[in-house]
């Protein structure tokens, strides 16, 4: 029978991922292996003594006996096989292992390969797409905050929002320096106050990210249904939605991941009842800003009906209706699809989607809100114009100050 302390270990082995679990039964059963080997009645057997080949506990044997052992039950995580591998005793102790645990187990030696490359190419590409986006929001954030002339409600959240994927992408590069920095780190076990805090603060910032989307959804709506009135009760009311609703859940999350679940870096969380007071909140939020957008949508398509709408209103809500248009990609709605499905359901579309393609997305933001936007071009170019008077001292055509077309 076994004891109670090797069933705790079996049940809360089944909420880890794969490779880990992989780790920590070859672990298990090696331990159980060396207890076998110190015990007092092997140590006076002859022949051949038992040891441990990293793979398989070997018994303790006569000189010319073959010993079969069946392929360890951790290969049944990858691949469901029932081989077997043999060794002989001989004068001169235990053969070579017949035949090769690759070919008894069928574990193909090319998958290891395959798969560091494929995440290898995962992480190059993340890198790329977080590294590019640091810059682009960087600028775009020194832009909006440099001109006096752009300061306005609309420009304050979106900066709010440059500064939440700029946060983003610091945080991932962070933990994979916390977590991944060496071959030799086995972030399986690893535990340690640095590795925790990096994984806290990616998930901080994610939520942050999460939530200042909700608030550009829930800022546009405002703008089409109380006619451009807002207030600085209203911003303070966005700021601490968007960066104080994400520490109230992270404080919950390390408190209980400290009293009921305190196992590794945190940062396996699958099958955990624990990780849903992170999980729960952003697919709420992805979910309300879905609405949002199908709301915003109908009340534009209404509001620039020619028969409902004057003349000259309709270019305001116009430019209304592109930046809503230009919001629906980029507000996390493909995340509902993902977040209901297991963890394992299409990993390598899960990890385009979320590490590859979610990477660009604090550039797409940038370029579109910022770059692109003639108000930040007309201010940009007169401030060139302006040095160049004050280069050349002549006064070029177009040097004259602009005004922003803005509600505020």
């Amino acid at each position: 029978m076994r004891d109670p302390q090797w069933y705790w270990q079996q049940t809360a082995l089944s909420t880890l991922h794969p490779e880990c679990e992989y780790i920590f039964q070859l672990e298990r059963e090696e331990r159980y292996c060396l207890q076998h080997i110190v015990a007092p009645a092997n140590n006076s057997v002859s022949g051949c003594l038992p040891f441990w080949d990293a793979v398989v506990c070997w018994p303790n044997a006569v000189v010319g006996e073959t010993v079969q052992r069946a392929c360890p039950a951790v290969f049944s995580l990858f691949k469901n096989n029932t081989g077997s591998v043999s060794r002989n005793c001989t004068s001169r102790g235990w053969s070579d292992s017949f035949p090769p645990y690759h070919i008894a187990c069928s574990v193909d030696d090319d998958i290891p390969e395959t798969e560091q490359s494929y995440f290898a190419t995962v992480k190059l590409i993340y890198t790329i797409g977080y590294s590019t986006s640091l810059v682009f929001l960087s600028a775009a954030v020194l832009i909006l905050f440099l001109f006096r002339r752009l300061r306005c409600a609309r420009n304050y959240i979106h900066i709010q929002l440059f500064l939440t994927f700029i946060l983003k992408a610091v945080a991932v590069f962070i933990k994979d320096a916390t977590l991944f920095s060496s071959n030799d780190v086995n972030h399986c076990t690893l535990s340690n106050f640095a590795c925790k805090a990096s994984v806290v603060f990616c998930h901080y910032c994610v939520m942050a990210n999460f939530f200042w989307l909700l608030v550009e959804a829930l800022y546009l709506s405002s703008l089409l249904l109380t006619s451009f009135h807002h207030g600085r009760r209203c911003l303070w009311g966005f700021g601490l939605l968007g960066w104080g609703v994400p520490v109230v859940f992270i404080v919950l999350w390390i408190g209980s991941r400290m009293y009921f679940e305190d196992t590794e870096c945190w940062d396996i969380n699958e099958d955990s009842p624990y990780w849903w007071i992170i999980k729960g909140p952003i697919v709420v939020s992805i979910a309300i800003n879905f609405m949002l957008l199908v709301n915003i949508i109908r009340i534009l398509i209404q509001k620039l009906d020619p028969r409902l709408i004057q003349f000259n209103n309709s270019s305001q809500y116009r430019r209304l209706t592109k930046s809503t248009l230009l919001l629906i990609p980029l507000f996390g709605t493909h995340y509902i699809f993902f977040n209901f499905l297991p963890e394992y359901v299409r990993v390598d579309l899960r990890l385009c989607i979320e590490l590859c393609i979610g990477s660009f997305q604090g550039l797409i933001v940038a370029v579109l809100y910022c770059f692109l936007n003639k108000e930040v071009q007309k201010e940009v170019h007169t401030w060139w114009l302006r040095c160049q008077e004050n280069s050349y001292g002549v006064v070029l055509p177009g040097a004259k100050g602009s005004q922003m077309d803005t509600p505020f």
